[in-house]
């Protein structure tokens, strides 16, 4: 196979404005699409008026920062609990999944970049949903995902492989000293930590897998899955070298002691896929994960590279494709428009035909995103699904397609200027050709007379205006650009 070589040359040096590049409104809004869910006109204001230095640290301490979601009533409810309280099992365990996805799309609106990583995480620590199902699971496996996405990595390690999510969906609940497990074992080198064949072997797989045994107790499959030392392999086992009668903590202290650089190697490179390029530019990522080996934290690495020139490189921006939930939450933040909550429900459950079911990756590897997002039925998907969004507005809050287009182009009366102002909202990059924005005006146009653009008789207060803008965004939705990041 062929050496795929990034183009994106630039380095983790911070970014410094320049003519060549320059701290503009499409700088801007490329951080915002890669580290929170894109902006609108005031967010993008404000960021004007900062260094992009500055710029950066807001946007991740207003994360780093922010509350962790307050415990709910149910975080720790067995089917006893319900059946004590009258209620029905299943009816309050979906309204309860419903409850806390409803959590994680508020933060995407609110706290961009936590909301961001609730999805990263749960995509890289993957778990499902449908195979361990309690809500309480859910709740914790979620709660250990809020509190370290922005901490430590080594913490978060730990912590997530034994959550009751995980030790079900993984198999740990079936590990014992008679019948080990080899599963989570796997799993935490091949996907969580190491990377595919990357600095062991399979009897340290085996040797670990002893080392995890114990974590399978539970009263029934409603209940938290708990460690009984009557399970537990009480010998010596051998891994990365190492001898001696280890257990679950030894397993994660050896491992961040023994292999280190394969580690933050490894989370770095997935890291800088998803914020940057499905193209690894090895230098960087071999800066990255020397930084990272340091001390394991999230925050300060992401600091560096949000603040690079490498993530600011022209070459950087538009380039890669956005998820079904990148596509409508930016959509909603681009334009402010108003939405009833039984339609964001609603679109929980197209996300999911679009092939991005939250906390429910497709397998242990999770979704491998960018390309794999669109086929010709999820695009024309994506086209039926914004549709139905759009229209929804046009119901509901017909108004705020002129307000749009008011605070888009300054009020202009020059349907150039915006349809022009409307478009680059949206996109990460400039249409191709002039014709390309032409093509647009002459639909924001609709079957108005010429004259009336002619002779400035049409501006933004027309009484056909809101309609007009919204079939140009119409339009704009299968442009190709559209579906980038």
């Amino acid at each position: 196979m062929p050496v795929v070589t990034s183009c994106i040359t630039s380095s983790l040096i911070p970014y410094t404005p320049s003519t060549n590049q320059p701290w503009n409104e499409i700088r801007i809004r490329h951080a915002f699409r890669r580290i929170g869910y894109d902006a609108n006109n005031s967010m993008i204001s404000d960021a004007l008026s900062m260094t992009p230095d500055n710029f950066i640290d807001q946007l991740i301490d207003e994360s780093l920062n922010a509350s962790n979601w307050p415990e709910p009533p149910w975080a720790h409810f067995t089917n006893d609990d319900y059946e004590n309280l009258g209620f029905a099992f299943e009816e309050e365990t979906q309204a309860n999944h419903k409850e806390l996805i409803s959590e994680v799309t508020n933060q995407m609106q609110t706290l961009g970049l936590k909301g961001r990583l609730i999805m990263f995480w749960s995509n890289h620590f993957v778990t499902r949903l449908e195979d361990y199902y309690t809500s309480n699971h859910l709740y914790e496996y979620f709660s250990v995902l809020e509190n370290h996405s922005l901490g430590n990595f080594e913490d978060f390690v730990r912590d997530i492989g034994i959550t009751s999510a995980m030790l079900v969906y993984l198999n740990g609940y079936e590990n014992t000293s008679i019948r080990p497990n080899e599963n989570y074992a796997r799993e935490l080198y091949e996907l969580f930590t190491l990377g595919v064949d990357n600095g062991y072997t399979q009897q340290d797989i085996i040797e670990t897998s002893r080392a995890l045994t114990g974590y399978n107790h539970r009263e029934n499959w409603t209940y938290p899955v708990y460690f009984d030392d009557s399970t537990f392999d009480n010998t010596d086992k051998t891994i990365f070298s190492e001898t001696g009668n280890w257990g679950y903590n030894d397993v994660i202290d050896i491992l961040f002691q023994e292999k280190a650089p394969l580690i933050a190697n490894h989370v770095c490179k997935k890291l800088y896929s998803y914020f940057v390029s499905p193209t690894i530019n090895t230098d960087v990522v071999d800066d990255m994960a020397n930084l990272f080996v340091q001390d394991f934290n999230i925050a300060n690495l992401l600091r560096t590279l949000f603040k690079s020139q490498h993530f600011f490189d022209n070459k950087t921006i538009g380039i890669l494709i956005k998820s079904p939930y990148d596509m409508f939450m930016s959509y909603l933040k681009v334009t402010s428009f108003s939405i009833q909550p039984d339609y964001l429900e609603a679109f929980r459950w197209f996300a999911t035909t679009l092939g991005q079911k939250m906390f429910q990756p497709v397998d242990v590897a999770g979704w491998q995103g960018n390309r794999d997002w669109i086929n010709a039925s999820t695009l024309t998907g994506r086209w039926r699904i914004l549709q139905w969004i759009i229209w929804h507005t046009w119901d509901n809050f017909p108004e705020e397609f002129r307000t749009f287009a008011i605070e888009s182009s300054d009020n202009s009366n020059d349907p150039y200027i915006v349809a022009k102002s409307i478009i680059d909202k949206f996109m990460p990059v400039e249409l191709f050709t002039t014709s390309d924005y032409q093509d647009a005006t002459d639909v924001l146009k609709h079957n108005l007379p010429e004259n009336y653009y002619e002779e400035g008789i049409w501006n933004l207060q027309y009484e056909s205006a809101p309609y007009q803008v919204l079939l140009l965004i119409r339009h704009l939705i299968k442009l190709p650009e559209f579906q980038l990041k």
